[in-house]
């Protein structure tokens, strides 16, 4: 069986995108989309615990953390599982990404469906900034836009 979901970005700046997941039952997630109103460079990219955009993207919470670790590298044993690291956004503002991660999933009690995808206005530091706050966030940053990530049509 294979499920696939989407997230709209939006936020209070230009910044907008959208971001696709696609996932085979057990298998990795595939993530792919584009993010454009960026300023080039690299950008915390994190899925937060709640779908909540009420406040905007402030209440979408912390950094999706069910495992209750510290912040790292998509490619780190020690990550939340919300932390995919960093989209490197061109000389136009424009970051297109195809990426695979076998920790976040569309199945089962830990699905990302429901949460919140935002990307940052800063680069994450992966967790290895050597203070607190990169243990937390990566450093990455105010949160530029985010959406919901919602289960999409097959």
């Amino acid at each position: 069986m294979s499920m696939k979901a989407v997230c709209v970005l939006k936020g209070a700046s230009e910044v907008s995108g959208t971001v696709f997941f696609t996932q085979q039952e057990n298998g990795p997630v595939k993530v792919t989309g584009k993010i454009t109103g960026l300023s080039p460079g690299h950008h915390g990219f994190h899925v937060h615990e709640f779908g909540d955009n009420t406040n905007g993207c402030v209440s979408a919470g912390a950094h999706y953390n069910p495992f209750n670790k510290t912040h790292g590298d998509r490619e780190d044993d020690n990550r939340h599982v919300g932390d995919l690291g960093n989209v490197h956004a061109n000389e136009n503002g424009a970051a297109e990404f195809d990426l695979e991660d076998n920790i976040i999933t569309l199945f089962g009690p830990h699905s990302i469906i429901g949460r919140t995808m935002v990307i940052h206005e800063k680069e994450d530091d992966l967790g290895k900034g050597r203070n607190e706050e990169s243990l937390k966030t990566g450093n990455a940053g105010g949160r530029l836009a985010c959406g919901v990530i919602g289960i999409a049509q097959s």
